[in-house]
């Protein structure tokens, strides 16, 4: 259910405000969904909808850029615009743009290596930079920073349990019964495309049982548990960030 203004409003309804395919997709889903999407403007919404578009043809890029698929320990990036700090965290160098050091890995992603989550902070960074543009982009990352899980304050995160997948989210696939010799294979972050596809570091873009198959070659022997897709959903808070980035409009 979609709600703007405390008001309930049908698909139908928006389709003035809204042309793109992939826009008016995540609208009817939202529309079916037991969860209620709530808005104080349709600005807000349609900011959401572009935000979760950006992130999706953000992960279509990363996917395409040639970066590989690595741990921690034997992580690199562009030593151009990044340090490399020991933990296999990358910090953005002084005086370096911040859009042009995120643009880069899009660009020239043979020069770089990481792990999945944090290529899920890279495709969140860069759907950021989509959806506000370079100027307001570079006023609020000056130290960007990207390793595992760890987030700018203006980029705030939100996790939930839920079944409301939508198109652009965040989700998880864990394979509890991992091989400890391949430990970086106990889980896998993915952006969910609709459709039953997903994005994940290292294995491309599949179906939900292609990544599971792939998990569970990854698992100890004798292995009884399957890897499985998770009830957990990661995404922006997108209004929070409507908020802020609108003070530099």
């Amino acid at each position: 259910m979609i709600k703007i203004n405390h008001q309930v409003v049908e698909p139908e309804e928006l389709n003035k405000a809204i042309s793109n395919n992939e826009e008016k997709t995540i609208v009817k889903q939202m529309a079916v969904n037991h969860e209620t999407y709530e808005y104080q403007t349709i600005a807000q919404l349609k900011f959401e909808l572009f935000f979760r578009r950006n992130t999706m043809r953000a992960a279509r890029e990363l996917n395409k850029s040639g970066a590989k698929f690595t741990t921690f320990r034997y992580a690199f990036p562009n030593n151009k615009y990044w340090y490399r700090l020991a933990n296999g965290g990358f910090l953005l160098k002084p005086d370096v743009r911040p859009s042009a050091a995120i643009l880069d890995i899009i660009k020239n992603g043979k020069l770089y290596a990481f792990d999945c989550s944090t290529a899920i902070a890279i495709v969140l960074y860069l759907a950021t930079l989509y959806s506000i543009g370079s100027e307001r982009f570079d006023i609020l990352f000056g130290r960007l920073y990207l390793m595992d899980w760890q987030f700018d304050e203006d980029l705030p995160i939100n996790q939930k349990y839920g079944d409301d997948y939508l198109p652009g989210d965040v989700m998880h696939f864990n394979n509890p019964d991992f091989d400890p010799k391949e430990s970086h294979w106990r889980a896998e972050n993915v952006i969910y495309f609709g459709d039953d596809k997903y994005y994940g570091h290292g294995v491309d873009i599949q179906s939900a049982s292609k990544i599971i198959n792939f998990l569970n070659k990854k698992r100890m022997p004798n292995a009884k548990q399957s890897a499985y897709l998770m009830r957990m959903i990661t995404r922006p808070h997108y209004q929070t960030i409507y908020l802020n980035t609108s003070l530099y409009q």
